[in-house]
């Protein structure tokens, strides 16, 4: 009995050291992939043209009897027209130009007493123009000065500018990251005397698209800049 029970004690002796020696060595050899990568970022860039402008010109009439409502539409529908003949005869076609309904509004005038003293009857409208041509846009926004020199009230809106291309330069930018972020990894294991291995792990950032020479805004400006960060881990060899 007392040499079953040696044998039992020396059984589990032996697995308690066994399952010590395991843990130690998972311990170390964690030890040693911590200690033997670097934590990299590589940064890319690319300098690139907006690809679709998103336009609006609005016009407006009014006068101060309902007896000229019939009139005002006349008058809008003539503007419609003279500022969709504008945009064509400049190079957009009609598929790019979207004319939009014609609003009615009024504003009444009270005096102190509340007693109404004058109306305004206004009609606006609105015309879209949506292109991939985002040079022509920028050409042809001053040419309806000559509109309102002619008497048309108009609102030239300032045009949107969109980049909507970023899937065909993804794949490149993040080659160029990944790259640089490696060219990064090699100095740092030159000056520790060790060289890069392969990537432990990788995380990609967001691309950011900004106007150029802007910190938030990225539809005002036809030329934009296009961002990603990458993190990578590398392994470090001797």
């Amino acid at each position: 009995m007392k040499t079953v029970s040696i044998v039992i004690c020396s059984f589990i002796l032996a697995i308690g050291m066994a399952a010590s020696g395991f843990f130690i060595s998972e311990t170390l050899y964690k030890s040693k992939v911590a200690l033997n990568t670097a934590d990299v970022k590589g940064l890319a860039e690319r300098r690139v043209k907006a690809d679709t402008a998103y336009w609006s010109i609005s016009y407006t009439v009014h006068g101060n009897s309902s007896s000229q409502i019939s009139e005002l539409y006349s008058r809008s529908e003539s503007n419609q027209a003279q500022i969709i003949q504008l945009l064509t005869e400049s190079g957009f076609s009609l598929e790019e130009i979207k004319p939009g309904v014609i609003n009615y509004n009024k504003h009444e005038y009270r005096n102190e007493q509340q007693e109404l003293v004058d109306v305004d009857h206004y009609l606006t409208g609105e015309i879209e123009v949506q292109t991939s041509n985002v040079d022509l846009v920028a050409q042809v926004r001053s040419k309806l000065n000559k509109l309102i020199s002619q008497g048309l009230s108009i609102q030239n809106n300032a045009p949107l500018y969109y980049f909507t291309k970023l899937n065909e330069i993804k794949p490149s930018m993040l080659k160029e990251a990944t790259k640089n972020a490696r060219i990064a990894a090699n100095e740092f294991a030159t000056n520790a005397g060790v060289k890069v291995g392969g990537i432990r792990n990788a995380s990609q950032g967001s691309f950011v698209i900004r106007d150029v020479g802007q910190s938030y805004s990225d539809t005002d400006k036809i030329e934009k800049d296009v961002r990603v960060v990458t993190s990578i881990t590398f392994f470090l060899t001797e």
